[in-house]
């Protein structure tokens, strides 16, 4: 049940991030375009995400299991560190260069467009990259 209910959640967040035009490089890098033609659409989306999100956590956070009786693992850490920074400037560089992040290029595999494929394997070679210098060290 577990996994058919995640598919279900992410088949409907795929089909938000097209309908929203996150899925469009275009569109986003008008977006992050600031100093031309910037199309700010896309704040009220990421203002809706972060307002579901924030709901969403506090729920999470007050509750052990999820409603199917998974434990729930909320993030733990609050510090701001080296590996943070540096992975949200990464993040935000690939994402001003492609006009794509991870979801919407997973939500865009099956467009018949080369960029969402192209996107997906570097970000795929980048997540072995990361394992193979040892995740978890400091």
């Amino acid at each position: 049940m577990q996994l058919v209910v995640s598919f279900i959640v992410g088949l409907i967040f795929g089909i938000g991030l097209i309908v929203s035009g996150m899925s469009n490089p275009a569109k986003v890098l008008g977006f992050l375009d600031l100093a031309g033609n910037w199309d700010p659409s896309l704040a009220f989306v990421m203002a809706g995400a972060i307002l579901v999100g924030l709901f969403a956590f506090r729920l999470a956070g007050a509750r052990q299991r999820t409603p199917l009786g998974a434990a729930i693992r909320l993030p733990t850490a609050r510090q701001i560190d080296r590996r943070l920074v540096f992975g949200s400037l990464v993040f935000g560089a690939g994402w001003g260069l492609a006009g794509i992040c991870p979801g919407p290029a997973l939500a865009s595999l099956f467009s018949g467009s080369a960029k969402p494929m192209i996107f997906t394997i570097a970000m795929v070679a980048g997540m072995a990259v990361y394992e193979f210098l040892g995740r978890g060290k400091r």
